[in-house]
């Protein structure tokens, strides 16, 4: 299994700014970030043993998120507790899906909102809920900027938590229908806040009011983005999953990640670094590609205003998550460049993709999907045709103005988003403007 010999011990977290202490699992999970602004790190990262990667075809999946995600955990959480936990939070299919060849899908759209997501908010909520049993535990405040799937994901996981309330701000006209239903329909302990702006603007206003120390003292707030450990860590599994179902006899996958805040290509990147067979990534973006321009630039990074794209999930121009990437490799940009490659892929590349594996194959891409298969083609016709898979983040369902043109009627609704049909939207207008979600959290 994983070398676990200190999975019983307490296991810290640093602060990526190095001006706070560190932190257990728990301590980091509740605030989400470090005092100091800095998103947590381990210090430490475990090692994959032989005897998992010689057995991890036929690890039962729950075991198999057991061993990865304990020696992350330690003693926060008690291991039958925790057991049920990742249980619970993969409970439903994550099938590898040949689109063609050289080409496969890793589906991670099969849980309650159709979003890869789901994982990670589902964990997350559920590691929160064991933490509010605790008489010390505080009422938390989820406080969450989302470009479109983490508000559903986050909604669902967290609905009815108790001890637990969640604000979500998500910008006004830049998420699909089925998105906002899912943000804006549930009601109970959610609460919908409809940014006039972009997502950038949503998470720089989360981002000041984890910065308001007047406003902290009076409210307890933790994020559920994947700046947040419970929610980013969890996301390694589907790599796992992955090499479960990839070939013995091929080589290692190359691994296309849609990349917007860059949570998701992170967890895949410390798995590899963990031990997990993966070949190269590829951080695939779309109009908004600071980290293209990063690698373009031999190693110079600099944020970018953000720009709305079909895509609009990956509508990030500045991603939290990068630091973290960089960490992996000391920020060292030789390192990380023989690891990761970046390309950028326009909203027209990404609709022929859509109609063209579609035609072709009979495989129905979803936009951000469509951009990480545009990036795995590019690669792949500059390396050989090196065999590799995409991750397909969510079902294309979530993005009927851009799918369905290309097929021509409607998609029908799964299960999963047919009962959201005909309820009302609850949400609450805000400015860009930080003095107005502070009065709101005020309250």
């Amino acid at each position: 299994m994983l070398e676990t010999a200190h999975k019983t011990a307490t296991v810290y977290y640093r602060s990526l700014n190095h001006q706070s202490p560190p932190a257990d699992f728990r301590a980091a999970t509740i605030a989400g970030q470090a005092p100091d602004g800095g998103l947590y790190f381990p210090e430490n990262i475990p090692q994959f043993s032989d005897n998992f990667l010689q057995n991890l075809r036929a690890l039962p999946r729950p075991e198999l998120a057991l061993a990865v995600m304990q020696p992350y955990v330690g003693d926060a959480i008690p291991t039958a507790d925790l057991a049920q936990i990742c249980a619970e939070a993969i409970d439903f299919d994550f099938p590898l899906v040949p689109v063609q060849p050289g080409v496969s899908a890793l589906e991670l759209f099969h849980g309650p909102t159709l979003a890869f997501k789901d994982v990670g908010a589902r964990f997350m909520s559920r590691c929160l809920g064991h933490f509010a049993r605790r008489s010390d535990t505080p009422a938390v405040t989820v406080l969450v900027a989302t470009s479109g799937d983490t508000g559903g994901a986050v909604a669902a996981g967290f609905l009815g938590v108790p001890g637990v309330e969640v604000v979500i701000l998500y910008p006004s006209g830049k998420v699909s229908p089925v998105q906002e239903q899912q943000l804006t329909t549930l009601g109970q302990n959610i609460t919908a806040l409809e940014v006039s702006g972009t997502f950038d603007d949503c998470q720089a206003l989360v981002k000041q009011a984890f910065q308001d120390v007047d406003l902290r003292a009076r409210r307890f707030l933790t994020s559920a983005n994947s700046i947040n450990v419970a929610r980013w860590l969890p996301q390694q599994l589907y790599y796992c999953f992955a090499a479960q179902q990839w070939s013995q006899d091929a080589p290692a996958p190359v691994v296309s990640v849609p990349s917007g805040n860059f949570g998701n290509l992170c967890a895949g990147l410390l798995a590899r670094a963990s031990g997990l067979p993966l070949g190269p990534f590829i951080a695939a973006c779309n109009a908004n590609d600071p980290v293209p321009a990063y690698f373009r630039r031999g190693g110079h990074y600099a944020a970018q205003p953000a720009v709305p794209t079909v895509s609009n999930a990956m509508d990030v121009g500045n991603p939290s998550n990068f630091v973290r990437v960089l960490e992996l490799f000391d920020n060292e940009f030789p390192r990380l460049a023989q690891a990761l490659s970046a390309d950028t892929v326009s909203d027209t590349e990404t609709i022929a993709a859509i109609a063209q594996v579609w035609a072709d194959y009979h495989y129905l891409l979803d936009p951000h999907g469509a951009v990480a298969y545009v990036a795995l083609r590019r690669h792949q016709a500059a390396h050989a045709e090196a065999p590799g898979l995409l991750l397909a983040t969510a079902h294309p369902v979530k993005f009927p103005a851009v799918v369905e043109p290309v097929l021509g009627h409607a998609i029908p609704l799964p299960p999963a988003v047919q009962h959201l049909q005909g309820r009302p939207k609850r949400s609450i207008e805000l400015p860009v403007a930080y003095e107005a979600l502070r009065a709101f959290l005020w309250r």
